[in-house]
């Protein structure tokens, strides 16, 4: 769920949060709902440096307060755009000069990725604050309640993936009680924060996959310092297909998950915290499926064989994940499977999808060490020899199939990276200084 990357509600919240600042300023000093989107869509520009298009404004005091605001959408390629944003202030509050608002809703909002990045750096401190320039003030609650429907997060592949929200704020921003979920998704994917009394600590609930992925998660926010953001989670039972496809991915591992997960991130603010995200999660499916490719198959012809699929007895290992601004990075560490007389351990990093990595492949009945390359994209796993590895492997075969196939492919192996073969880069000439003769 850490795509739910995707907390995309931070993004919305200062949009909207500015929003509400303008159009409370704007409520009592505007003759028509005309000037009273222009003046929107010039405070917008003037604090954020980025221009905005309103396409309908309207605001009444009765029978209660209420700012709509109908087809928004930024001046930007691509543009955010918003189908609608009902804006409900505190009728006190508008008497007093104070934003205190029951209820942001927002509709139909799309957000590609680049344009909300685009805001980044662009406010100093609160961005409501700047919206109102010292006219007005905030409440403890400035927002009470924030319910979004059906907005559309675009990833930097150009996947879009659509999220509601329901989140009920107490002071300082923190959430009361907050549900995130993918609408139409089945088996349901959606996260539940509970705070637990004044502290601000949560009861953390996932249901995805099938399964749950429940446990607790922490914000630390010492004076003077940034904001350290941490969590520990359970997963159980969580079916690894059903939860890439919930998201929009497919996944080359089939089977139940379950293991331990911890979350920390740190930073300055909401932006900075995922931008940061890290996790790390040690699990274990077991039985489990590997898609893209035959293990025993690979072995058989030297890593020749491409395609079919592996059932696994168990599957185990840990995964980390650390976002970025190319993406989000996976590091699988310590793997290890076993599937019938093999048994393999190994490593792989994967980055925008594509594979990288290399196992130790051992056949039970005396076998040991046949060394594979892993590559590929996740959708279409592969598994090799090296160049040194293939050699040796040919010449064990030729001097004692089977045993010496292995045996050949290992020391190939060896021999690659000790004369810096393989991946490894080789050192340069260095530049002579002497004059030639």
């Amino acid at each position: 769920m850490t795509r739910t990357r995707r907390w995309i509600t931070g993004a919305a919240v200062a949009v909207v949060v500015l929003l509400a600042g303008l159009a409370l300023l704007a409520h009592l000093l505007l003759p028509n709902d005309q000037a009273f989107a222009t003046e929107i869509a010039t405070r917008f520009e003037k604090a954020s440096g980025i221009g905005l298009r309103v396409g309908a404004a309207h605001w009444a005091l009765r029978p209660t307060p209420v700012v709509l605001l109908d087809d928004v959408a930024t001046a930007q390629e691509p543009p955010i755009t918003v189908r609608r944003i009902v804006v409900r202030p505190q009728l006190a509050g508008l008497l007093h000069r104070r934003v205190a608002v029951d209820a942001v809703e927002v509709d139909g909002a799309v957000l590609p990725r680049t344009s909300v990045r685009a805001f980044r750096g662009r406010w100093q401190g609160d961005p409501a604050a700047s919206a109102l320039a010292g006219a007005w003030s905030l409440a403890d609650v400035p927002v009470a309640r924030l319910r979004l429907r059906d907005i559309t997060w675009i990833d930097r592949r150009g996947i879009a993936l659509a999220y509601d929200a329901d989140i009920a704020f107490d002071a300082h921003w923190r959430p009361r009680e907050a549900e995130v979920s993918r609408p139409g998704v089945a088996p349901p994917a959606r996260l539940r924060l509970e705070r637990e009394g004044g502290q601000d600590r949560w009861r953390t609930l996932i249901d995805v996959g099938g399964g749950t992925w429940n446990g607790e998660s922490e914000l630390q926010a010492p004076d003077g310092g940034p904001l350290r953001f941490t969590a520990r989670l359970e997963p159980k039972n969580v079916d690894i297909d059903a939860l890439v496809r919930s998201f929009g991915r497919h996944s080359a591992v089939e089977g139940k998950l379950s293991g331990q997960t911890s979350v920390d991130t740190e930073g300055e603010n909401l932006s900075v915290l995922i931008g940061k995200l890290h996790t790390r999660t040690r699990f274990t499916v077991a039985p489990a499926t590997l898609n893209g490719f035959d293990l025993s198959k690979a072995i058989s012809t030297a890593g020749f064989s491409h395609g079919g699929s592996t059932p696994l007895e168990q599957l185990s290992g840990t995964l980390d994940t650390q976002a970025s601004d190319d993406g989000v990075v996976l590091r699988y560490t310590g793997l290890k499977a076993r599937s019938g007389v093999l048994t393999a351990s190994g490593s792989a990093t994967v980055v925008n999808r594509r594979l990288d990595g290399e196992a130790a492949v051992d056949i039970v009945d005396g076998v040991v060490g046949m060394p594979l390359k892993l590559g590929g994209t996740l959708d279409a796993p592969q598994l090799s020899l090296t160049g040194g590895a293939l050699t040796g492997a040919a010449v064990g075969s030729a001097v004692l199939p089977g045993v010496g196939t292995a045996i050949g492919a290992r020391i190939g192996q060896q021999m690659e990276k000790m004369f810096g073969g393989g991946d490894a880069k080789k050192p340069g000439r260095p530049a002579s200084s002497a004059k030639p003769r």
